[in-house]
């Protein structure tokens, strides 16, 4: 696909993983429409921490998606959506169960609905591995059964499946690209390598909640790529296509790398607050890419002490991105 002046919205476009994909598609000479939801209007999120001259070519819209309207108005003049925004975070989902539900769900919902009024062109949904669970087996392919651990993911499950359902439906062009662990620079401290990277920097111990679950951790570069890939490639439509390495570290050895990398002694405590309930701690997290390679010809390319060396980098660059003491949910 030639991105050369195509017209594709963003959804979550100030978040983590949405603002690296925004850099990419402008590198690719894309027009985007950057959707960020109204509550982070101020200062777009993310998207503050792009270069300027990327931040130039950027068309910035704010909004509710759980408003039809908004949904409607934000796909009017477009040939792409990659919709990535959601509430994304566990621990919020057990405070605030029914405000996931209804953003994460129904907001994909009034946007797949919108994209079949307008007859979208391209359509990607951002999933999660979260979906899949404790792995039953591994590595977990696609037609691993879906088990929500927490109403987070039962979210995603709802939403991927109101996908597909256009697909099978409507034939709406749509697919799921579902990531796993992603992590890079301009990701939050609600996630778990700035978390660390933020408290060893700082000095002392670290805290942190269950170190024995293992995850499966892709760079936020080739998360992007993959799910480009997957708007360019005809056979992946009304597909879902895992995005991972195929390799796991537990949270406990990610640590130590984190440390190692930064030239200092381990101490880790564990926080209780910040241990999930039993039931919903998913243990083991590790991505069969096996589709992702057959299908769109993608494969991971940055490893994982080199993606480590460049976070550590851009948080050391960036420190008033983070609120170091804090525990964000």
């Amino acid at each position: 696909m030639d991105w050369t002046n195509k017209r594709v919205l963003v959804t979550g476009a100030g978040g983590f993983i949405g603002s690296n994909v925004v850099e990419t598609l402008v590198a690719r000479g894309a027009r985007v429409t950057c959707f960020v939801r109204y509550k982070a209007s101020g200062d777009h999120g993310a998207l503050h921490f792009l270069p300027e001259d990327v931040q130039k070519q950027l068309t910035v819209a704010s909004g509710d998606l759980a408003d039809p309207a908004s949904a409607a108005a934000l796909v009017e003049g477009h040939e792409v959506v990659l919709h990535l925004a959601a509430l994304v975070g566990i621990p919020y989902s057990y405070i605030h169960p029914i405000e996931v539900v209804r953003t994460n769900t129904m907001g994909t919902a009034f946007l797949l609905e919108a994209c079949r009024k307008v007859g979208i062109g391209r359509m990607v949904c951002f999933s999660t591995s979260e979906v899949y669970g404790t792995a039953r087996y591994a590595p977990i392919d696609e037609e691993h059964p879906l088990q929500a651990q927490s109403p987070y993911a039962a979210s995603k499950i709802g939403s991927d499946q109101i996908a597909l359902s256009y697909f099978r439906s409507f034939g709406t062009p749509v697919s799921i690209a579902r990531p796993f662990n992603t992590y890079g620079p301009r990701q939050s401290s609600r996630a778990v390598i700035p978390t660390i990277i933020t408290q060893a920097l700082k000095g002392g111990a670290v805290k942190l909640g269950a170190v024995s679950p293992t995850r499966d951790l892709c760079y936020v570069g080739d998360t992007a790529e993959g799910v480009i890939r997957i708007c360019e490639v005809p056979e992946a439509v009304g597909e879902v296509i895992n995005i991972g390495t195929g390799r796991e570290i537990s949270i406990g050895a990610l640590a130590g790398k984190i440390f190692e990398i930064l030239g200092r002694k381990p101490e880790i405590i564990t926080d209780e607050k910040r241990l999930r309930p039993e039931k919903s701690e998913v243990f083991r997290l590790i991505a069969d890419g096996s589709k992702a390679k057959r299908v769109l010809g993608w494969e991971p390319r940055v490893g994982l002490e080199e993606g480590l060396s460049r976070t550590i980098e851009w948080i050391r660059a960036n420190p008033a991105f983070f609120k170091v003491d804090d525990y964000h949910v």
